[in-house]
């Protein structure tokens, strides 16, 4: 008998891709997203139509409009559904957003997951998944970055809300043996990718022949991360939820795990790729040449990072990453086929 897996965000950049995989494993999925403007509907309208067209076969696809801060709306949604798994990748994204907007971050990503946290102690969820972000590492100057390094120094109002998921999912694991998993992603990229993101905005600019921004003057490097290995990395702990660790230390903590069922995995590509060397890259891809405007550091920004995998690995064994000139090439592939 397949179960309900719940999926919030379901029309955002990862949550499309992970709920074409459910489906295509033939998963009970359910979907929520409010469909906000924050970047072009017509993309997410795009990205449902195509979930729809997968699961007509097997008719194992739900789609809800709400918004997480409706409380009273999810708890319906879990009462008629009932999942066993949820994952929450609905969240107010955008490290330079929240300079401009931070209510719509406490709202989305604090309010919003108190409400998915409440529903999972409620109707007694099995397995709970969310999404975090490599922003919260903030201050942290050591690369790369482990799951046990210190987080106690955010940079921006959005890795603070991300921060605060972390330790509200771990109370609520505590408290109601909640199986949790959180998920930190590291500049994830791919076909069907958020506009605001930087491979997209260097594509767009490319191509129409624009200046592209490049802050730091270029002094920055990321784990760019395809999309195909994140939704491969969320598949393998599906099956393997969150255990308690039976030899943690409270007088020697470790941020990655706890005493209750609760764990924290960085979900990003181990090599930091230079800002200049993914530009030639799509400059290369694409056959065009593109305009630099060099800029200083952005309030909020982050110079480096870099994903440790030692911890997951040994969590869910050995697994593959696609290399930056392959991403690119399928990236590219299909902006240029999307955009015409």
């Amino acid at each position: 008998m397949r179960k309900n897996i719940l999926v919030t965000g379901s029309a955002g950049f990862i949550g499309f891709h992970l709920c074409k995989k459910l489906i295509e494993t033939n998963n009970n999925v359910i979907g929520i997203d409010n469909l906000n403007d924050y970047y072009d509907i017509y993309l997410k309208e795009k990205r449902l139509e195509i979930l729809s067209q997968v699961s007509l076969k097997e008719n194992n696809w739900k789609f809800i409009k709400d918004d997480l801060c409706n409380k009273n709306n999810l708890l319906e949604i879990f009462k008629d559904f009932k999942p066993y798994t949820v994952i929450n990748l609905a969240a107010q994204a955008g490290v330079r957003y929240s300079l401009e907007n931070p209510t719509a971050y406490v709202n989305s990503n604090i309010v919003g997951f108190l409400n998915i946290l409440e529903c999972c102690k409620i109707y007694k969820v099995r397995n709970l998944l969310f999404a975090s972000s490599s922003s919260v590492y903030g201050g942290n100057t050591k690369i790369p970055y482990s799951e046990n390094d210190s987080v106690n120094h955010p940079v921006s109002i959005y890795a603070a809300s991300k921060l605060s998921n972390e330790l509200m999912a771990h109370a609520y694991s505590h408290l109601y043996n909640i199986k949790t998993i959180g998920m930190r992603f590291f500049t994830v990229y791919g076909p069907w990718g958020r506009p605001d993101m930087a491979p997209m905005l260097f594509t767009h600019a490319i191509l129409n022949k624009k200046p592209i921004r490049i802050f730091n003057h270029g002094n920055m490097s990321r784990s760019f991360t395809y999309i195909d290995d994140v939704i491969k990395i969320i598949m393998k702990l599906l099956n393997k939820p969150a255990e308690c660790d039976e030899s943690f230390d409270t007088n020697n903590p470790n941020y990655s795990s706890s005493w209750c069922p609760y764990r924290i995995f960085n979900i990003g590509n181990d090599s930091s790729i230079n800002l200049e060397y993914f530009i030639c890259s799509l400059e290369k891809e694409l056959g065009v040449e593109a305009i630099k405007e060099y800029n200083p550091m952005m309030p909020g920004d982050v110079k480096n990072t870099q994903a440790d995998n030692n911890i997951i690995k040994n969590w869910i064994g050995e697994f593959q990453t696609t290399s930056i000139s392959e991403g690119i090439k399928r990236f590219t592939s299909w902006y240029k086929e999307y955009y015409e």
